[in-house]
């Protein structure tokens, strides 16, 4: 029997519906974390595309870059998508001089890598954790991942770049596209299948 599943998404700023809405898809209760106090209460928590710099502002305004960083650090489950992504790297190449991240997740990741809002894209990757088809993934504004430490796993490569777009550290899940902007639930199940793995 799958053990009940409660997984926050971290609504500071960013894709927090369409990360609600697909995890609702899986039948697994979906809650947007407001304040520090319910990562306490979740089994997994998402970090949503958005504006890293924004995101990493409205972090430490409102108190949750430690809180984040201790949940990280107790083995809390995370998925990172876009900004996300960023957010838990260890190494952000190209950000601002005062944007901070979480940490947790062992590689670099070089901001808007792929270009600005006007370079956006759509395209297909192959990602074999996820089965044999193609997954569709949605780019804006993407960042990538520059260098990885031994013990990550590189779960997908952009075709054109060569550039690494999706990682996995242990209970830690990371792309650099907005899975949360298809209809495909593949990774959103992955993360779940992750967070069962632990429970």
């Amino acid at each position: 029997m799958t053990p009940e599943v409660t997984v926050g998404v971290l609504a500071l700023q960013g894709d927090v519906r369409e990360h609600m809405q697909r995890l609702r898809e899986l039948s697994v209760t979906a809650v947007a974390v407001t304040s520090p106090q319910q990562l306490g209460d979740i089994n997994g928590l998402v970090l949503p595309g958005g504006e890293s710099t924004t995101m990493s502002i409205l972090a430490r305004r409102e108190g949750f870059l430690d809180p984040l960083r201790e949940y990280r650090s107790a083995g809390g489950p995370c998925f990172g998508s876009c900004a996300g992504l960023i957010m838990l790297a260890d190494e952000l190449i190209d950000g601002r001089p005062d944007q901070q991240t979480i940490g947790g997740l062992s590689i670099s990741v070089r901001r808007n890598a792929f270009g600005r809002q006007v370079d956006s894209f759509e395209t297909i990757v192959e990602m074999p954790a996820l089965g044999p088809d193609p997954y569709p993934a949605v780019f804006i504004r993407a960042p990538w991942v520059e260098t990885v430490a031994e013990n990550v796993e590189i779960l997908a490569i952009n075709d054109k770049t060569g550039a690494i777009i999706a990682v996995r550290q242990e209970s830690v899940l990371a792309v650099s596209f907005h899975p949360e902007l298809t209809d495909d639930l593949r990774l959103h199940r992955y993360f779940v299948d992750i967070i069962t793995e632990q429970m």
